[in-house]
């Protein structure tokens, strides 16, 4: 399916310290994030491109895209450099679980809109994440490992 809707609003990456997740331990407040950068190649053209390859194949139909820009999902993304993965990393919003309880969204009505606009919203930041990397990122990490690793032998 391809989606033929006007591109949402770039986000303003601000330095913070990603979510953790299991992989990423080595990500703390002492890392270099890179956001400034990456905020510039966005502007450059990484988004609009990652946007054109999202919406070319997404799910998502035009009511449930409107619902995501209403809610600022795509203003919420953050995008940060990994050194120790040498690859972008980001974190995608997301509609939380008690959206009923909360009346998140008043044209929300089922769980499989939850559920598609959520996995769009990742999908649509692995994409951005790898059109940075792959496109416009010429820097390299610099990232060594300890001297004082064990030896395993």
């Amino acid at each position: 399916m391809s989606l033929d809707v006007e591109p949402p609003e770039l986000p303003e990456l601000t330095e913070q310290v990603p979510d953790k997740y299991e992989d990423d331990d080595h990500l703390d407040e002492t890392s270099e994030y890179r956001r400034d950068e990456l905020e510039t190649l966005l502007h450059d053209g990484a988004w609009l491109d990652g946007f054109e390859q999202w919406a070319a194949h997404t799910d998502l139909d035009e009511e449930e895209y409107r619902i995501a820009v209403e809610l600022g999902m795509f203003a919420a993304f953050d995008f940060f450099w990994d050194d120790f993965a040498d690859r972008v990393g980001y974190n995608a919003p997301g509609i939380p679980e008690d959206w009923r309880e909360t009346e998140y969204h008043p044209d929300i009505d089922s769980w499989g809109t939850v559920s598609g606009i959520n996995a769009a919203m990742t999908e649509f930041g692995q994409i951005v994440s790898e059109v940075l990397k792959e496109e416009y990122i010429d820097w390299e990490a610099e990232y060594e490992a300890p001297d004082d690793l064990p030896d395993f032998d």
